[in-house]
């Protein structure tokens, strides 16, 4: 008994109500909540504090248990990436984009000097 699922237009409209309704509604109430926050409040400062320790963790996570095409390349490179990255973000007047560009061109680079 297989079931053959065609999909139609009215999947994508239930996927997408369905993802507006998960995520944009609180969202929404974020705004509405943050109106009352004092930038410098000890709420947001604790938010901020959460919010860059899951980057830290996930970034860790990459680097020192990587899945796909990194799990095959060496540790040096990985941690030398975020070194270079770090490094142009102080020395490019702290824009993240130029810490992040750097980190990618160094990983990048070294994959296909190593052959992946």
């Amino acid at each position: 008994m297989g079931m053959n699922w065609q999909p139609d237009a009215w999947g994508y409209v239930f996927i997408a109500i369905a993802g507006f309704l998960a995520t944009d509604i609180w969202r929404w109430l974020g705004v509405v909540a943050g109106r009352r926050l004092r930038e410098d409040s000890e709420v947001l400062n604790w938010v901020r504090a959460v919010a860059t320790a899951l980057v830290a963790g996930v970034v860790s996570k990459l680097i020192v248990f990587p899945t796909g095409v990194l799990e095959s390349s060496p540790l040096w490179l990985r941690v030398g990436s975020i070194a270079v990255g770090a490094l142009a973000f102080f020395l490019g007047r702290q824009v993240p984009a130029i810490g992040i560009a750097s980190a990618i061109a160094f990983l990048g680079a070294g994959l296909y000097l190593l052959g992946f």
